[in-house]
């Protein structure tokens, strides 16, 4: 299977300049994961287009266009601030 590219918007890449190195890791290779074998904790958002994938406490939005094969994450957070 081919992986995934994954994109980032600026918003996002604003969002991991607040993670520490141990939860910017986490998240990195949750994403290589998701990009890789499709594996990972990934729920689709209710009422907005999108997904939501889980690294312990944090959440990672993103848009998932198959046609280009592509993951464009959008939004990082904790989860107390996912709402």
């Amino acid at each position: 299977m081919t992986p995934w590219k994954v994109e980032w918007t600026g918003a996002a890449q604003k969002d991991l300049l607040t993670l520490d190195a141990s939860t910017l890791a986490r998240v990195r290779a949750a994403l290589c994961r998701l990009a890789g074998t499709g594996e990972g904790d990934v729920k689709k958002l209710h009422g907005l287009p999108g997904y939501c994938l889980r690294v312990g406490s944090w959440r990672v939005f993103f848009l998932r266009d198959s046609s280009l094969r592509t993951l464009r994450i959008f939004c990082v957070k904790p989860r107390k601030d996912a709402d």
